[in-house]
């Protein structure tokens, strides 16, 4: 089947609408989605965040500074409380131990009894806190025992040199014992002091450390904070409730305070947060006492602690709460303000749209609005004429190289398209064995390779810029110097149909691979044509009338495959441009002489040899 009859055929025009289809770009515009979130909503949304965000931002870094300006200044207060107790303890103890000091400022001789004896009862009389006070002689022998509450001993002759007191004062020269209860009712403690030198021997006082319950009892922080002293092991020294001393340490609110200082001891803080003995949350500092090693406390429980802050972010709350309703207002007003003008501003869009390019958008605000109004409206007389120039070049593309159609249209050359006389090159090209092939292939198999064959062609085609007037099944017709002129035309088409016949060849052996003995042939032909646009309303192509279209159809027709065949004028043209080998005339259908006919030499050989191989 030659090209020409191909043309006459039905499946050609089925393939020529199907393209023409393609060419015009039919399809379903994309659905234009719903708004996830109105420009009214976002409009208040803004504005509220630009003010409850600053003021949010203000009340919480005035909320923190705050707390931790509070807590320093409930820091320093507490620490305050704590050193002035622990000093004022510290001072009591100093005082007992120095009035203790005069006790053994004499040596134990012969006849200093009563001197000793005199001064424990000064010290008695001095020091009310001293209940017992026992004096040991340098050997650790008891030689006087004072009591408030029993008779005196004198000389009891008892050794006390095992005594832990008189062991710590032989050591440190003053030593504290651990704090106990006297007849289970108040808290003593022991005191044992040594002599500058061993003759003087050593003092041992047992103390009432009620004035300590006095400083403790005195101590209040805002209006239920308290105080309490313990010692290093946790044990309870002086608290304001008397009665959580008395019960020890087994007592689960003595517990509790030993848990928190702990806690304050692992922390390493100035202040630290626990719970009292009444299970109340409470901010505690701690200050030492030297000597016994106690620890005072002073707590303020944290709801109390916090109350100036609590008011202050609960102002703070107000005015954010006020600040937010003010933005709502605010918002809601300027919004439904821009909604109008906004509406009209989507319904010309949509009206652009849709193709209504004469629509005109009247906003009347005097500001960006009315502004954009006026660039949308410019914008629809711009897309009428780019849509204008678009149906144009699409029309041009139908048969014109993509580049070519954009110079015909810019150039606004169109006329060239007119009917006319013109010296053309014609070029058929068409698939070798293809008939056969189509008979026992599967329509998708077959359709894959002719996509593949057309895929390689037109590449070409487009790069030479040739006039492609139609597809013809597995046959293309192109044209050369019409509608745009080039030079050397004839040597610019076989140029053209070598790079085909090399690319059709490479795939031609792999359709061969696959069993399908495919091949692929050339005819080109020169001579005067009358070119132009024929067709109907809506639907025109571009082409060639005459008899060099008919040659060049049937030394298509006669090529081999691997070959490409030329005219005898085409071959004048080209002359030493390409090597050809003249065939000799060969009889054409439709042709009363044998036409003379050429071949490209080079390429003959070259595709013969494989095909000889095989």
């Amino acid at each position: 089947m030659t090209p020409t009859d191909r043309m006459r055929s039905g499946p050609v025009t089925a393939v020529q609408a199907g393209a023409g289809q393609a060419s015009l770009g039919v399809s379903d515009g994309p659905g234009i989605s719903r708004l996830r979130r109105p420009l009214f909503q976002k409009y208040l949304a803004a504005l509220f965040i630009a003010v409850v965000v600053p003021l949010f931002v203000n009340s919480v870094s005035e909320g923190w500074f705050g707390y931790r300006d509070q807590k320093e200044l409930l820091s320093q207060r507490l620490h305050a409380e704590a050193g002035s107790a622990a000093g004022r303890i510290q001072g009591f103890l100093v005082d007992i131990t120095d009035q203790l000091q005069w006790t053994v400022q004499l040596p134990w001789r012969d006849g200093s009894d009563e001197r000793h004896h005199l001064d424990v009862l000064r010290l008695m009389r001095q020091a009310p806190a001293v209940v017992d006070i026992v004096l040991v002689d340098n050997h650790g022998v008891e030689r006087l025992h004072v009591s408030r509450l029993d008779p005196e001993i004198v000389n009891s002759g008892i050794d006390r040199s095992n005594d832990p007191a008189v062991i710590g004062a032989r050591s440190g020269r003053v030593w504290y014992g651990p704090v106990k209860l006297y007849s289970g009712s108040e808290p003593h403690m022991t005191i044992a002091i040594a002599g500058a030198r061993e003759a003087n021997g050593i003092t041992i006082a047992v103390i009432n450390l009620k004035l300590i319950w006095d400083v403790i009892s005195a101590i209040h922080v805002g209006q239920s904070g308290d105080a309490f002293v313990l010692d290093r092991s946790g044990r309870l020294v002086a608290h304001p409730d008397m009665s959580l001393v008395l019960r020890g340490d087994d007592d689960p609110a003595a517990a509790r305070l030993k848990k928190l200082q702990q806690a304050m001891l692992s922390g390493g803080a100035e202040t630290t947060e626990g719970s009292n003995a009444e299970r109340r949350a409470v901010i505690a500092a701690m200050a030492l006492v030297p000597g016994p090693d106690w620890m005072v406390f002073v707590e303020d429980p944290a709801s109390e602690a916090f109350t100036p802050l609590r008011a202050a972010l609960w102002r703070t709350g107000f005015m954010l709460l006020a600040g937010a309703i003010f933005a709502a207002l605010l918002g809601y007003l300027l919004a439904r303000r821009m909604t109008g003008p906004i509406h009209l501003l989507e319904r010309g869009a949509e009206q652009i749209g849709a193709g209504h390019f004469d629509h005109k958008i009247e906003i009347s605000t005097g500001d960006e609005l009315e502004g954009l109004a006026s660039r949308f409206n410019a914008m629809a007389v711009e897309l009428a004429l780019s849509q204008e120039r678009s149906e144009r070049i699409a029309r041009l593309k139908r048969f014109l190289a993509p580049q070519v159609a954009e110079l015909v249209e810019g150039s606004d050359q169109e006329q060239l398209l007119d009917s006319h006389r013109a010296e053309v090159v014609v070029i058929f090209c068409d698939l070798r064995g293809f008939t056969s092939f189509s008979g026992v292939a599967e329509p998708e198999e077959m359709m894959g390779l002719v996509q593949e064959y057309y895929q390689a062609l037109g590449a070409i085609i487009t790069r030479y810029e040739a006039t492609l007037t139609c597809f013809m099944g597995d046959g293309v017709m192109l044209l050369l110097n019409a509608p745009v002129p080039c030079p050397e035309p004839a040597l610019h088409g076989l140029r053209m149909a070598l790079e085909m016949q090399a690319s059709v060849q490479s795939l031609a052996a792999r359709w061969r691979a696959r069993g399908h003995d495919i091949g692929f042939g050339v005819g080109l032909a020169k001579g005067p044509a009358t070119v132009g646009r024929i067709g109907y309303e809506g639907r025109s192509d571009y082409t060639a009338i005459g008899n060099v279209v008919n040659l060049a159809s049937r030394i298509c027709g006669a090529a081999q495959d691997g070959q490409i065949l030329i005219d005898a004028a085409a071959a004048a043209e080209i002359g030493d441009g390409v090597a050809l080998a003249a065939l000799g005339t060969r009889p054409l259908r439709g042709f009363a002489d044998a036409v003379p006919v050429f071949s490209v030499r080079s390429l003959a050989r070259d595709v013969a040899a494989p095909r000889a191989a095989k």
